[in-house]
Order: C-alpha cells, then structure tokens, then sequence
C-alpha cells in the first residue's frame, strides 16, 4: 500500500514508495528483557510478542535460546503463533547456541537466527582471550553453520563502536561471505557520539562488499543518545533500526522504538525514510510492556510518559488552544492520545477560560479574575480545578445574593 508522507510545516510530500523503507526489530523480549527485574514468563511474553506484530514490528527477536530452558521455550511458543513479523533468536558463534536458536524458531513462518561475536581488542583480550584471526574463524564457521538451517542470518559485531575501523570491516565481510544477509553494528555500551556513530555507518554502508546486505544499528543508552545515534545511522545508509518499547534494555537501556519511529514519522521529510508501524499501537505498547515487566515510564519521557502531551504554564496552553502544532511537533491524535491543558499555579487567563467553559461555568471579568487569582494561590498538592469551581461557585453564589439584595 502506498501512502502519502506530508509535513504541514515545510510542505513537503512524497510517496512512500519513493523514499527509505526503514525496518523495525524489536528486541523488548531479548534485550529488553535483560534490564534488572524485568523478567516475564513465557505467557506474558507471547502477550507481548503478539502486540509487537500488532504492532507492525518487522523482526520480533524473542530471546537468547541457549540461555535457559524458559527462554528457549518461549521463544518457541512465539514461533508458533508469529505469522507477520520475522521471529529471531540471539546465539553466540558456537554450535550449540545456533543448535539452540534454530530448534525455537525453525516453526516460525520467518525464521531469523542472530548470531554474534565481540570484535573489539578488550573484549577479544579479557573476555574472550583470543585473537582478531581466531574471531574471524569463529565469525565464518558461526554464520555458515547457522546458514545451513536459515537462509536469514544477522551477524552482529559486538562493541562495534570500540573495534578498529578495519578489522570491523573485515569482521563485517567475512559475515556477509559466509552468509549473512544482515549486518550489525552496536554501540554496545553506548561510547559513541552522533557524529563518529554516523561515520562509522557511512563507513560500511559504501563499502561495496555490503551491497544488497541490511545494515542495521543497534545502540545503548548509557550517555543519552541512542536514539540520535541510531537515526543518524539511518541518515547514512542503516536499513534497521534495533529498539525496544520504553527504551527498556540493560544497564540505562536502548534506544527507544516509539522515539525512534516517530522521529522518522514526524520528520519524514528530513529522513526521506518511513517505517511499517502503526503508531495507534505504540502507546497499547507501551503500557502492555510496563504491566509485564512492572518498569514505568517516567512522566516526562517523550512520546508515551503522562506529560508527554500536557501543558500547564499560561504562554504554551495559550499556544495550545489557538493551535496545538505551536507547542507539539508530534500528533497526539495520531497516537490516539489527548492534548492535555492542566491547571496550575502556571496558568493562564486562556486556559483557566478554557476549563470553565468546559465546566459550563458562565464567564465573565469578574469571575474569570477570581478563578485566576485562586489559582495562583494554591499551594502545592491542593486540586486546584476544585478551587476554581469552589472559587466560580462562590462567585455566582455572591452576585445573586447582592442581586436580591442580600447581605
């Protein structure tokens, strides 16, 4: 189906079979999973797996196979019932991890194995002690045995950010010869920068031992940006985005899926690029995954946190009410969610006018400068729509009394 992309503000529109069709994996179930505490049973994550393709995710990863014989078998429990959506499970470079991997998800409609190997020096020499020749040797026989069960293999080159250049390169390489059909690059511990991220990407992406091959980026967010980091890897040349609902994930998390797809969405026309997701479904999503993992969303956090859509002082609800774009780039209607005008200490004349009339509260001068001044008195944690209607009550209350005559 081909869709319309528009932006009002610029003017800019383009089908989206003339711009960049930018796959979504998901790896809340995998990744996301491994954030502290976060641990979901095999039922809750089928329930969140089905939402995933609800969704509109291209590649659900359901788990690390080898790891436990509950993530092996939820893995293939969402193997069975995944009909849309690619369905991959993570093993490291051996045998009996792909044996693992391919035994949970050879049931799948779209099986994907995702096999990966460190390749930078401290991990090569502390965690794995070995050298870069013996972890290309692994890379080759891991994704050529892997290829002879499936013919989707992703090859990731963990802590791809601290890899020299070359050896990433010839890492990447020997991947794709054996058989791999998508490449990784992670920032696995979240050290890059946008800038350098972007030129590493640009970096393989025009390598032509990587024509025809996924590129695909995978970030963490231990200093903040891995969502930057993960769109301008779309800027130069990443085909998917690795991401997880909320930015769950390990250590301070990944990069966001419904930041990172309604960036794409909101600036379409800066990335020339679109997604298959429904964004209806991003906050569905979002709270699906807060119940089972029973890791919140802060208020503030951009597109799903309470205040994401919320306005209380007087300037931005006064902007708000003439046209919400002027405090909001994204549509909250899109995303089934309100524009929200709280009332507050911050408040002004417009919105406090707002809500009385909303109240059916008759406005005039004199009652609209008394909800005002109440307002601004309130002290914290008092419901102050409550003193506005006690405050307009009042008020009505009095001006028919000196109507009557009274005292």
């Amino acid at each position: 189906m081909v869709i319309v992309l528009k932006n009002e503000i610029n003017g800019y529109s383009k089908r989206t079979d003339q711009v960049k069709r930018v796959k979504i994996f998901d790896t809340t179930l995998r990744d996301g999973e491994q954030s502290p505490g976060a641990t979901m049973s095999i039922e809750e994550k089928v329930k969140v797996a089905r939402q995933l393709e609800k969704m509109g995710v291209d590649v659900i990863e359901a788990g690390f196979a080898a790891s436990s014989e509950k993530d092996f078998e939820a893995i293939k429990q969402i193997s069975k019932v995944i009909k849309n959506a690619e369905v991959c499970a993570l093993a490291r470079c051996t045998k009996s991890d792909i044996d693992a991997a391919w035994a949970a998800v050879c049931e799948a409609k779209k099986p994907r194995i995702h096999v990966f190997l460190a390749t930078s020096d401290i991990h090569l020499e502390h965690k794995l002690k070995i050298s870069r020749y013996e972890a290309t040797k692994r890379i080759r026989e891991g994704v050529a045995y892997a290829k002879s069960f499936c013919k989707n293999i992703e090859f990731s080159a963990e802590d791809a950010t601290r890899t020299k250049r070359p050896f990433l390169k010839k890492a990447l390489a020997t991947a794709v010869r054996a058989g791999a059909t998508t490449i990784n690059i992670p920032d696995s511990v979240g050290f890059a920068q946008p800038k350098e991220y972007a030129q590493m990407i640009r970096y393989i992406s025009t390598s032509k031992e990587f024509d025809g091959i996924d590129i695909s980026v995978h970030c963490h967010d231990d200093m903040g940006v891995a969502v930057a980091n993960s769109l301008a890897g779309i800027e130069n040349g990443a085909t998917q985005i690795e991401c997880t609902v909320n930015g769950i994930g390990e250590r301070a998390g990944n990069a966001a899926l419904e930041e990172v797809v309604m960036a794409i969405r909101t600036r379409s026309d800066y990335y020339e690029s679109h997604t298959g997701i429904d964004v209806r479904e991003i906050i569905p999503s979002s709270k699906i995954v807060c119940e089972t993992t029973g890791i919140t969303v802060q208020k503030n956090k951009a597109i799903v946190g309470a205040n994401a859509f919320a306005h209380e002082a007087g300037i931005h609800q006064h902007g708000v009410i003439a046209n919400p774009k002027c405090y909001e780039v994204v549509d909250a209607k899109a995303l089934g969610a309100k524009t929200a005008l709280i009332m507050g200490r911050h408040s002004g004349k417009h919105a406090i006018m707002d809500f009385m009339k909303s109240e059916g509260m008759k406005v005039d001068e004199r009652s609209l400068a008394a909800a005002m001044q109440a307002a601004k008195r309130a002290e914290k944690g008092e419901d102050i729509e409550e003193i506005i209607r006690s405050t307009c009550k009042n008020q009505a209350c009095e001006k028919e009394t000196s109507q009557k005559g009274g005292f």
